[in-house]
């Protein structure tokens, strides 16, 4: 999930043509007189770019609706033959498998629940879902990316604590050794998707946090997350803003994945410990317009995940905050609780204008928009494009 790497000399020429998607992806159905503005391109330039797309089955144009005098100009959308990557999202209980082509729109192909928590079971389902994918759309398709509620590190899925997994090799989920693979945290990739087409779009520095099982997430700069030496970064869920008797099942303790789930709910209500926090927090949102005991489990809840957003910003002094998965519906329940635990957890000077706290606008797709968006940069930049060029056939 590393910046883009300086390009080779036989990819130079392709670097307006990868500019000029990625602008299609940000700004669906806009017209290539636009586009040749936000690119600082000529006319001439922007027809040139647009043909040689149109011809490598990259993009299509339709004559855009007629405004006022001028030249008439198109619309540029994805070309129905074009590249394919194919996202998969692998949660706690259950997996999401779709397609996009270069506009960033998921398709939904396939999903199902896991039947067995063994890696060897599930790995399984989601190479055959990807290779079903692989039949379907042949050729077309030039990379897997997958957001898995995981720690990445290097490329590789070091330890899935609510899966009860350690370090898995995913590699084999690609149905060909030569088709990429590219491995993220699905609170990061929910990151970059707020960042990129989200509310955060227009901010330099975002934080972005899912609560789900735990809590992780991702600080993005420019679009890009700071993920560390090793791409593990963002783990903020394992903190220890918590209480330090209590025992992560990631190792360490005090993390405050402990205080912000369902786990944490069921402690403060006198429950066991869920079996599928994500599912019990649920009920108790549905509970909580009729009973106190509920109401105040939230807000203790809701306290201290405002109470650890406020450190956040402390550190890292983002332009605005976006929450998904389940953080949300929770602020929602008490807001009162998390505006004060957010305000005092504050330093001084961030209380006059402090960073606005948004609920994502991807909601539950954010991980699988994050992903597609990882893969599409991936499969559209100048080194993709000229391989693309080299080896199509219109």
């Amino acid at each position: 999930m590393a910046r883009p790497q300086p390009e080779r000399a036989r990819d130079t020429r392709w670097r307006s043509a990868a500019g000029l998607l990625a602008l299609v992806r940000r700004e669906p159905g806009i017209t290539r007189a636009a586009a040749a503005r936000r690119l600082n391109l000529t006319t001439g330039s922007a027809t040139e770019i647009c043909a040689r797309l149109r011809e490598l089955c990259l993009l299509t144009e339709t004559p855009a609706p007629v405004s006022g005098r001028g030249r008439p100009t198109s619309v540029l959308r994805p070309h129905p033959e074009g590249p394919v990557v194919v996202a998969i999202e692998l949660r706690q209980q259950d997996w999401r498998c779709a397609m996009a082509t270069v506009d960033a729109d998921p398709h939904l192909l396939e999903s199902g629940r896991h039947d067995s928590l063994d890696p060897g079971r599930v790995l399984s389902d989601l190479r055959q879902a990807v290779a079903r994918a692989r039949r379907c759309f042949g050729h077309r398709v030039r990379a897997v990316s997958v957001a898995v509620a995981g720690t990445v590190s290097d490329g590789h899925l070091v330890q899935a604590a609510t899966l009860g997994w350690g370090q898995v090799d995913l590699t084999g989920l690609s149905p060909d050794p030569d088709l990429p693979l590219l491995l993220g945290n699905d609170a990061t990739l929910a990151g970059v998707a707020e960042a990129r087409t989200g509310c955060a779009s227009n901010a330099h520095t975002a934080l972005h946090l899912l609560v789900d099982v735990g809590i992780g997430g991702a600080l993005i700069v420019d679009g890009y997350p700071v993920t560390g030496t090793g791409g593990a970064g963002g783990e903020y869920g394992h903190l220890p803003f918590a209480d330090p008797s209590l025992q992560c099942p990631c190792g360490a303790r005090g993390c405050w994945d402990l205080d912000v789930d369902g786990r944490a709910l069921a402690r403060h209500l006198g429950d066991p410990p869920p079996a599928d926090p994500h599912t019990y927090t649920h009920g108790v949102l549905d509970r909580a317009p009729h009973d106190a005991a509920t109401r105040q489990a939230i807000g203790n809840v809701v306290s201290a995940l405002g109470s650890g957003i406020a450190g956040l910003v402390n550190a890292h002094d983002p332009d605005l905050v976006t929450l998904g998965g389940l953080a949300g519906p929770l602020r929602a329940t008490a807001p009162a609780d998390f505006d004060a635990a957010y305000t005092d957890g504050l330093m001084h000077f961030h209380r006059s204008q402090p960073p606005p706290v948004l609920d994502a606008r991807h909601r539950d797709d954010g991980a699988l928009h994050g992903a597609i968006a990882v893969g599409l940069d991936h499969i559209t930049s100048g080194s993709a494009l000229a391989d693309w060029a080299e080896h199509h056939q219109p």
